[in-house]
């Protein structure tokens, strides 16, 4: 595997994240809804960085399966949410692939009657979105390869890296193990 963003540019982008976020802010309390597991240590770093007050909530979604690299059928499970009715809603997730995940928890978010629900993204991946919609917030955008770290793994190995690293068709095929 090769590092594609460092610790360093990863902490840059997340505070631009968060600047942007409080430029678009309304004077109302700011729900942030995490997507379980990859997004953890962009809302850990996000929310540390957001003024005035902010509720945090998580979510479970998932389109991958073990050590699968293509998305499956996606499964949400929404069931610790509160009542979102009039909430300012930040929804945040690790990546934007084919961005049938976001679609579908922005969707669901509305339905329940947030307010407003705006969604942030650290990463989206270039020429992959199957869906119209895109996302309020990029951090970066990345090259079509799978990716590691920072939140995000390879059959729940690997999100303890505090980078970003390109996981190579050798480390899939060694089922992500390294060297």
């Amino acid at each position: 595997m090769h590092t594609l963003l460092t610790a360093e540019q990863l902490a840059a982008g997340i505070e631009r994240l968060a600047a942007d976020v409080r430029g678009d802010s309304i004077d109302k309390p700011l729900t942030v809804i995490g997507v379980l597991t990859g997004s953890i240590m962009v809302v850990a770093d996000l929310i540390r960085r957001l003024e005035g007050p902010v509720q945090l909530n998580m979510v479970w979604a998932s389109s991958y399966r073990g050590p699968a690299t293509a998305p499956d059928r996606l499964e949400l499970r929404l069931d610790l949410l509160p009542d979102l009715t009039g909430h300012d809603v930040l929804v945040v997730d690790d990546i934007f692939d084919s961005g049938r995940t976001m679609q579908a928890l922005v969707s669901e978010l509305r339905n329940r009657g947030a307010a407003r629900v705006r969604s942030l993204v650290l990463l989206r991946k270039e020429g992959r979105a199957e869906v119209a919609m895109r996302p309020d917030f990029v951090g970066f955008d990345i090259p079509d390869a799978f990716v590691v770290g920072y939140g995000l793994d390879f059959d729940g190995l690997w999100r303890h890296l505090p980078y970003l690293a390109v996981l190579d068709t050798q480390d899939i095929a060694r089922g992500g193990a390294e060297g």
